[in-house]
């Protein structure tokens, strides 16, 4: 299959991916992983259908060598996550852009919808029945393979994989930096970057960085849009079973109403928690996160003082290349397969 055919129907997939919102396939999803609510199913459609905008994929695809015509395209296995609804398109799709086949472990948690967009692709091209493989098993033959999971799969997979060209992709967490002279809109923002998924993505802010003396009452307004996620029975025993270890141990915390803030030197903090830590020159923590790159995914803020951070709102909203964990995926399947 050409490269031009290939982005042709991914092109087209993006402009039909919101037909997959239907009733029962929200329902269905829902009923198979309770995590995954109508609102953010949809939410990951539509940011998908964003990403496969035509121009941008084009150009995209662009910057990378396709394979030649004739030459046999090589199988890549890959096993994803099953934290957030679609997890796993983005490697899906690199691998057929990049003109290989496909063949995917998907976590039982988010395989639903992911068999529903594999049938939509083939549908608009029947072409792809023969490059898309889905496996409940370890992947067999394959060529190369990318995996992710947590630190102890990933130890696991860095075994059991090695003799074969691979990204192993390990926990990560996203964290914010605040200034204090954040607007109410940049804290509504921010709300989405922490409570999206309920918060269960590598992209999702597990920590915030602030001044000291930050007054926390700030964040109930902006925070209340999310305050119906207190109704989902799993979240709501998360916030109820935390708060009362809190009580019990008599640790310090404040709850915001849907969450609770809670001073800590840990990244990665439970559902409906999110650590916090003071600072008192920003300047500074652009070295303290120099120091963990390895164990961030993105780092939020508006301040200008911090390289490489994006703004309130775009955590769960990636571009088409931005690449988890700053592996280039395509520049893998291009250059090393």
């Amino acid at each position: 299959m050409t490269q031009e055919k290939t982005l042709k129907a991914f092109a087209k997939l993006g402009r039909e991916m919101m037909s997959l919102a239907t009733e029962e396939n929200l329902r269905e999803n829902e009923m198979l992983n309770p995590w995954f609510t109508r609102e953010f199913s949809v939410f990951a459609l539509e940011s998908l259908s964003k990403m496969l905008h035509k121009k941008k994929l084009y150009e995209w695809a662009a910057r990378y060598p396709h394979k030649k015509s004739g030459s046999r395209p090589k199988t890549i296995a890959v096993i994803t996550a099953g934290n957030i609804p679609l997890v796993g398109f983005h490697d899906f799709m690199c691998v057929l852009v990049s003109g290989n086949n496909f063949l995917g472990k998907i976590s039982h948690k988010d395989n639903y919808l992911f068999s529903k967009i594999s049938e939509l692709l083939i549908k608009i091209d029947p072409g792809f029945s023969e490059k898309i493989t889905f496996t409940d098993e370890k992947p067999g033959t394959f060529d190369a393979i990318i995996a992710t999971g947590s630190d102890n799969s990933a130890n696991y997979f860095e075994y059991y994989f090695k003799k074969y060209p691979h990204i192993i992709r390990k926990n990560r967490n996203s964290v914010a930096v605040l200034t204090g002279d954040e607007t109410e809109e940049d804290l509504k923002y921010l709300a989405k970057d922490v409570f999206l998924y309920f918060g269960k993505g590598c992209r999702n802010v597990s920590k915030i960085y602030l001044p000291e003396k930050y007054d926390f009452k700030q964040f109930e307004k902006p925070f209340s849009e999310y305050k119906h996620l207190m109704d989902h029975n799993k979240y709501i025993n998360n916030f109820d079973y935390y708060k009362s270890i809190y009580l019990l141990n008599r640790e310090e915390y404040y709850d915001a109403g849907n969450i609770l803030l809670k001073k800590s030197s840990d990244l990665s903090s439970p559902i409906s928690v999110l650590y916090y830590e003071n600072y008192g020159d920003i300047c500074n923590l652009a070295d303290t996160f120099i120091s963990i790159k390895d164990r961030l995914q993105c780092v939020i803020s508006n301040s200008g003082k911090i390289p490489g951070a994006i703004g309130f709102g775009k955590a769960q909203q990636p571009e088409i290349d931005d690449y988890a964990d700053g592996v280039d995926t395509m520049k893998f399947l291009s250059e090393r397969i």
